[in-house]
């Protein structure tokens, strides 16, 4: 057998260097292995390989930081990266830095050697990148958190990035479900065309399908000419439903109709419009809730939940707080503040803290502390004072301390009994309620325990097959360990 050309393959994890090296070997590449980054640049320094198929985190550095530095000594040299953290900026930093391909781990086998085999036979030469837009759109892209709850949203993200499949955001109000959805567009494929955002909340009922469809000029009182909707905005790109749960069952029906049919007609028109958006909706609402109540059409959710990506609220990722402080304070330097940073026990002060308002309230808090502090280096005494004086101490209910789940299930359910007065609630309560002190139990139990079902299972005390089964039903995201593939 011809040979395609020699393989350079970096990775830490010996049965995966052992996988790929076989799997190459039989599809005719000779391969040298190795575990270091420093064996895999004297390599390259020496001039060996025609291809490059490496980790990012190895033990001696990241693979991500020794790209520049290839694509300067050998531009015609391809590296494919594989990478087990898939954050959304590993994905963006291989691109940048000139990565042939960015593979997320676990890998698909017959994908890596289906790229292997391109990057040998095309042996083209690339563009070396530059650093600095890197650097700048790194900065710019406010995702911020290496958090494990934030590190299951990258992974999502990093599949989605290049796909044109409808999904479905939801977390609670804070916690930057526009930023997610804006990110999806920046870095995919519709990147050179629109994005548009619309809040069902923020607009009147009786106007939402004008303001999706457009109208036409007499479509009703007051519609003196012809208005181009939210749809023909997007067209080519990204359509941002924020809020969906608010949307009127008349539009519900009417956004069926036009993701089934890929086409539309304006409020008063007659002429069908095609449609051509990617629909990115969003919700901080139990969707599922709102089917069982039937204000949100089942066939609709099931339309928009193609992929469902739920984002965690703040208090689940307090160790993303500093790097979202530091982040803020120098977006509020670019503001035109005077520059700020907090000591470490004003770091602390501001994770001890349970943010209802999520990464919204904090950037908030973050902004006011840089405009009121009078030193440079903002101390952990004026973060207390700001703490209990800010509107949200006051106005959120909090928590009552030592207080018990059954306890707090029971004021729940007797402020929800009381918001109905004297009217029964809709049918399907039972199931609404365990629905809801499921979805957390489980999902948390999964985090806690790095995403093995076995030991879930074993935790909660059901049958792994009514885990999985649960896990399905709920559409929860699973945090796995390192595999293979």
């Amino acid at each position: 057998m011809t040979s395609l050309g020699t393989v350079l393959l970096a990775d830490d994890d010996r049965t995966i260097r052992t996988v790929l090296n076989q799997a190459l070997t039989r599809i005719g590449c000779r391969v040298r292995t190795t575990g270091s980054t420093s064996t895999l640049w004297r390599w390259v320094e020496d001039g060996e390989g025609d291809l490059i198929v490496t980790d990012v985190m190895m033990p001696d550095g990241d693979a991500l930081d020794l790209l520049p530095a290839i694509r300067r000594k050998r531009p015609d040299l391809p590296v494919i990266v594989m990478s087990a953290q898939n954050t959304v900026m590993t994905a963006i930093r291989a691109a940048e830095a000139g990565a042939y391909e960015y593979l997320p781990k676990p890998f698909d086998l017959k994908e890596v050697l289906s790229h292997a085999r391109k990057a040998l036979e095309a042996r083209q030469p690339t563009a070396r990148a530059d650093e600095a837009p890197t650097r700048a759109r790194e900065e710019s892209l406010p995702l911020i958190g290496r958090s494990p709850a934030m590190q299951d949203v990258y992974r999502i993200m990093a599949r989605l990035m290049n796909t044109d499949l409808s999904v479905m955001i939801t977390g609670e109000s804070g916690t930057g479900k526009e930023l997610v959805a804006r990110a999806l567009h920046d870095f995919g494929r519709r990147k050179s065309r629109p994005f548009v955002a619309v809040n069902m909340a923020a607009i009147p009922r009786e106007l939402i399908e004008s303001e999706l469809f457009g109208h036409e000029r007499g479509a009703f009182t007051g519609a003196t000419e012809r208005a181009v909707g939210k749809f023909e905005q997007a067209q080519g790109g990204t359509l941002f439903l924020d809020e969906i749960g608010d949307m009127p069952h008349d539009a519900q029906t009417r956004l069926l109709r036009v993701l089934q049919e890929g086409e539309f007609t304006t409020v008063g028109g007659r002429k069908a419009i095609r449609s051509d958006v990617r629909i990115v909706a969003a919700t901080h609402q139990d969707l599922r809730g709102l089917i069982h109540e039937g204000r949100f059409r089942e066939d609709l959710f099931y339309r928009l939940n193609v992929v469902p990506l739920r984002l965690p609220p703040l208090r689940q990722r307090v160790e993303d707080i500093p790097d979202l402080a530091r982040f803020f304070l120098r977006r509020a330097e670019a503001e035109g503040l005077p520059r700020k940073s907090l000591s470490q026990k004003a770091m602390e002060a501001l994770a001890a803290q349970s943010w209802p308002g999520n990464v919204r309230e904090l950037e908030n808090f973050v902004k006011r502390l840089a405009a009121l502090s009078a030193n440079d280096l903002i101390d952990a005494e004026m973060v207390e004072a700001e703490l209990a004086a800010r509107p949200s101490s006051a106005d959120e209910p909090q928590p009552m301390m030592g207080e018990s789940l059954g306890a707090a299930v029971e004021h729940h359910l007797a402020r929800y009994f009381s918001l109905h007065g004297d009217s029964s609630p809709p049918p399907g309560l039972y199931d609404r309620v365990l629905r809801e002190v499921e979805l957390p139990l489980i999902a948390l139990t999964l985090s806690a325990t790095r995403g093995n079902q076995l030991k879930a299972a074993d935790v909660l005390g059901i049958n792994r097959n009514t885990l999985r089964k649960k896990i399905r039903d709920l559409d929860i995201p699973i945090t796995r360990g390192k595999k293979l593939m």
